[in-house]
């Protein structure tokens, strides 16, 4: 029993090894040559570059601040969320909890700035959602 399990696993190092000196050798084979690319590759680099424009304007940049408006409550039911494009345009909103109401604002962003007056947990949804490179 033990030989035949022994006498397997070489058959099996064996494959691994064929198989993998093979795949390099097919990748080799493929760096060498100077073919022009296939039409379809083409179009799909153009439907990315498409996508990828497209994405520029898509509201992807999200960051959420959650904070006590007043000091006699708690649980942090107050909160701002940025929702930013790759340029900082966007919007900004807020929801301020208190005892007995809850109102929410809306202000516009434009470059990763307002025209209106930011609260410091608005600015800092703002920044939160800048990506940081």
């Amino acid at each position: 029993m033990t030989l035949l399990a022994a006498l397997a696993l070489v058959v099996a190092l064996v494959a691994l090894g064929v198989a993998v000196y093979l795949l390099r050798g097919s990748r080799a084979d493929r760096r060498g040559t100077d073919e022009p690319l296939p039409e379809d590759v083409l179009g799909l680099r153009q439907e990315v570059a498409a996508l990828r424009a497209e994405a520029r304007d898509a509201l992807r940049h999200v960051a959420l601040v959650r904070y006590d408006a007043f000091g006699d409550m708690g649980g942090h039911l107050s909160w701002s969320l940025a929702l930013l494009d790759d340029g900082g345009h966007g919007v900004v909103l807020t929801s301020i909890h208190g005892r007995s109401e809850a109102r929410t604002y809306a202000k516009s962003v434009t470059a990763w700035a307002s025209e209106q007056q930011l609260s410091p947990e608005e600015s800092e949804a703002i920044e939160g959602a800048r990506p940081h490179r």
